[in-house]
């Protein structure tokens, strides 16, 4: 208990969010929290030192071969020459200078071996030779899904309002995708940088073209991106070459184990008993699911940028003021715990590979991108300490032995009790006892309307009886009796018949 006497909650300094190197845009944990344009400086920076030191120890190498094979060759040349005819002649220069050609062209080829193995293309130099002309380009591909057609076709239409640059733009991105399909076996590092080169360099030429005009750049360079990435996506997401889908197993089974971390223990703004609220949460959910379905990065920086906004909604209106960004990370924590999201860490490095490092820097998908790489590292490392719990508590969670209820007695967290006194649990947990008990009585009223219409069907049946039963009990009381009656002829001619009417008697009126 005395760990609960004082509430640390999740909180993570904006300036935390930002590059380490202090130039103003959003850093990235996959960066080491740098954002993208530092991380491509440090980047190389650090590849062509590697190379650098390559070619010292490739140089140093050859010097002590070529050491090696004088110190050698100078003894050959002493033992062949004491075996060799007293009047040397033209007739022995012969072999020796072939000779000293074939151990030149021996040293050539083990220092020419010797430079390409540390070189850093030297291991799939001969791999993309073979599969330039096997591998066929994406475009005319017979086994291209209509959503990649259908991209491809938005990007020729889009094209063609750009004229003569939209042709030039179009054979560019088509000649990148062929050269990219060509470099299976790169790293996903090194696949990344030649995206991110091909996007310098194209913003660049849209650049002088439409004279600084950075909207009309951008808005190509999003063209660019959606068609490039949606053909390239197979190949790309999650390649072999890394370890992002064990890191995505093991980010499932973390979230699982998870499973009873309720909105209390978070200190989350949001109360999902309102319903406009449960409302944004389930919205919120359904996008950062979402999100494994899109291919382009930028659909789905997107779904993260929709998920961000429904939680921002929902902490407003449990509020009632603008949530600050305090409470939106804890938020955003909770949905991630709550949705599970397909293949998470794949996503979070596709985006950060092939993503336009223009909308990772600044802007507000940026910003909702590095809290969600915030999470997804903060989930990694939950521990006792950060949910305010004892590793007692922590560790009988985790196994499963216990699953936490607050009792309304305690008063340690915020709505922990309940209106009618039965400890609160967690909110999944609450919300399946309530749907239970409203299909109780749902089925409840659904007997009594079975048995109400059985009882009608019943008196509909008898109803016919009865009714017959009734008429005959009141014929027996009451029988019919007929009486017979004279029928007076009007046209007779007995006038005496004290049953006619008596006649009319004309009247005179004076006019």
């Amino acid at each position: 208990m005395s760990q609960r006497t004082e509430r640390r909650g999740i909180h993570v300094d904006q300036s935390d969010l930002l590059c380490k190197k202090g130039c103003g845009y959003y850093g990235n944990a996959a960066w080491q929290g740098l954002c993208s344009k530092c991380w491509r400086e440090e980047y190389q920076r650090v590849r062509q030192k590697q190379i650098q030191d390559d070619w010292a120890l490739a140089e140093k190498l050859q010097r002590e071969e070529e050491a090696a094979y004088a110190s050698s060759h100078g003894v050959q040349t002493q033992s062949h020459a004491q075996s060799a005819a007293p009047h040397p002649g033209h007739a022995s220069l012969g072999p020796f200078s072939k000779f000293e050609e074939k151990k030149t062209n021996e040293k050539t080829r083990k220092v020419t071996t010797v430079k390409k193995f540390f070189s850093p293309s030297s291991r799939t130099a001969p791999k993309k030779e073979t599969q330039e002309g096997k591998t066929p380009s994406p475009s005319i591909s017979r086994h291209a899904s209509f959503d990649t057609d259908q991209v491809s076709k938005d990007f020729v239409d889009f094209l063609k309002n750009l004229q003569k640059p939209g042709r030039e733009i179009h054979k560019q991105c088509r000649a990148f995708i062929v050269n990219m399909s060509s470099k299976k076996d790169l790293s996903a590092d090194e696949l990344s940088e030649c995206v991110q080169d091909f996007y310098q360099s194209m913003a660049d030429r849209l650049m002088s073209h439409f004279k600084g005009s950075s909207d009309s750049v951008e808005q190509v360079m999003d063209q660019v991106e959606k068609y490039i990435m949606t053909r390239l996506y197979k190949s790309v997401f999650c390649p072999e070459t890394t370890d992002d889908e064990k890191k995505d197993l093991a980010t499932q089974n973390r979230i699982r184990a998870l499973h009873w971390v309720t909105i209390q223990m978070l200190c989350v703004s949001m109360d999902e008993e309102i319903p406009e609220v449960s409302e944004n949460v389930v919205k919120a959910i359904t996008d950062i699911i979402e999100m494994d379905s899109k291919r382009v990065p930028r659909d789905k920086l997107g779904c993260i940028t929709r998920c961000s906004k429904h939680i921002f909604s929902a902490i407003r209106i449990t509020k009632n003021e603008p949530a600050s960004a305090d409470d939106f990370l804890p938020a955003l924590i909770y949905i991630v715990l709550k949705a599970n999201p397909p293949r998470l860490q794949s996503n979070i490095q596709y985006i950060t590979r092939f993503c336009n490092p223009s909308r990772l820097m600044t802007g507000e998908d940026g910003y909702y991108f590095t809290n969600l790489c915030c999470a997804a590292a903060f989930i990694e490392k939950l521990d006792a300490q950060s949910l305010n719990l004892s590793p007692e508590e922590f560790e009988r969670y985790m196994s499963g032995q216990a699953s936490p209820r607050l009792n309304s007695s305690e008063g340690d967290w915020p709505d922990a009790g309940s209106a009618h006194g039965v400890p609160a649990t967690n909110p999944v947990l609450a919300q399946l006892n309530r749907n239970l008990e409203l299909l109780s009585s749902l089925s409840s009223k659904q007997e009594r309307l079975m048995e109400a219409a059985q009882s009608l069907q019943a008196d509909l049946l008898s109803w016919p009886e009865t009714v017959k039963r009734e008429v005959n009990d009141i014929l027996e009381k009451y029988p019919l009796e007929i009486l017979s009656c004279t029928v007076s002829a009007i046209d007779a001619n007995n006038m005496d018949d004290d049953n006619l009417p008596p006649p009319l008697t004309p009247q005179v009126f004076a006019g």
